[in-house]
């Protein structure tokens, strides 16, 4: 006997329907509760999808990087990374996307679905400064729904709970990791000596 889902009657009659206050907290822009929390968020995952597959990519920055330009459109600054900008390639093949948005210390997130297009306004790459240097490009994003998720997930996993933080020592180093990656090869340790500086400079 086969075990999987496979229709929405099957997925309904374990989940039921959703309550009302579950459909109400969805709205189509940012109202002053939902800002707060955009505001507040120093840390941002974004999803997307396109012709090569999925990406979800961690954003982060001090708290209120992501811009609020108005009620219905969110900008996004793209910082340097490893310049795979799968995000970036998905979102020239498909506009949607969808962000999370998470604040230290708190159990509720915000969940913003839209559709995003990359700017390389001068005016807008300004906004984004830091350190005297620009994001490469800024995403933006016209919302199409916007709601919280309640804290269950995070007081499940004890996420801000100090006695639950993991220490770094006790998993691989990325010079383990790609040292392994390469056969051997990659040279990790002088990596992992350089990576903390290497990170500083990297920032912006």
């Amino acid at each position: 006997m086969s075990h999987r889902i496979t229709t929405l009657e099957q997925l309904d009659a374990i989940y039921g329907q959703p309550t009302e206050r579950a459909l109400v907290k969805e709205i189509d822009h940012l109202n002053a509760d939902y800002q707060a929390f955009v505001r507040a968020s120093p840390f941002v995952v974004l999803a997307s999808v396109g012709e090569e597959g999925l990406d979800c990519s961690p954003k982060g920055d001090p708290a209120g990087f992501v811009h609020i330009l108005d009620e219905r459109t969110l900008a996004v600054p793209d910082r340097p990374g490893n310049n795979r900008v799968d995000n970036l390639r998905n979102i020239l093949a498909d506009p949607r996307v969808s962000l999370l948005f998470i604040i230290p210390g708190v159990g509720e997130t915000l969940r913003v679905n839209g559709r995003a297009t990359i700017s390389i306004d001068p005016a807008l790459l300004a906004r984004f400064e830091m350190r005297g240097k620009l994001p490469r490009s800024v995403i933006v994003v016209e919302i199409d729904a916007a709601y919280f998720h309640c804290s269950k997930s995070i007081v499940r996993s004890a996420l801000w709970s100090p006695e639950a933080q993991v220490a770094r020592t006790s998993l691989p180093s990325p010079g383990q990791m790609h040292h392994r990656l390469s056969g051997g090869v990659f040279d990790g340790a002088s990596y992992d000596q350089e990576l903390p500086q290497r990170t500083e400079a990297g920032l912006y």
